[in-house]
């Protein structure tokens, strides 16, 4: 099991960069942008593949049209995929939004919005 593991992780990984450049130079939508590919799981069969994108400078709700408008060029992203890629079967793509981004960012405006405490242990009381 550990080597189905290890190739289902290189496959995703190589589907991952092969997917990024055909979103970036192929896809013609203006729904989608600046879409980053964030994780690409494989199923130990290799029959389908769930794809995590997030789109760049988008909210949420506009990340999740670019995923639908990503969904219906997904055939056409499989059959590019199988053509630069030397697999006997090409996996299904299944994508879905990743919200990481967007929490890490909200995380991010969370701990800036905090003051800091002049209590005791503060570098200004030295």
């Amino acid at each position: 099991m550990p080597r189905d593991f290890s190739r289902a992780r290189r496959v995703g990984d190589q589907i991952q960069r092969e997917l990024a450049g055909l979103i970036r130079d192929e896809v013609r939508d203006p729904r989608v942008g600046s879409v980053t590919v964030s994780e690409v799981q494989v199923s130990r069969d290799f029959s389908y593949a769930d794809v995590f994108v997030t789109g760049l400078g988008m909210d949420a709700d506009e990340s999740r049209d670019m995923v639908r408008v990503l969904t219906g060029a997904g055939a056409f992203l499989r059959h590019q995929l199988a053509q630069r890629l030397t697999l006997r079967k090409v996996p299904t793509l299944r994508f879905q939004y990743d919200p990481t981004f967007e929490r890490g960012a909200r995380l991010n405006r969370l701990i800036d919005d905090v003051q800091p405490d002049d209590g005791p242990g503060s570098r200004d009381s030295d």
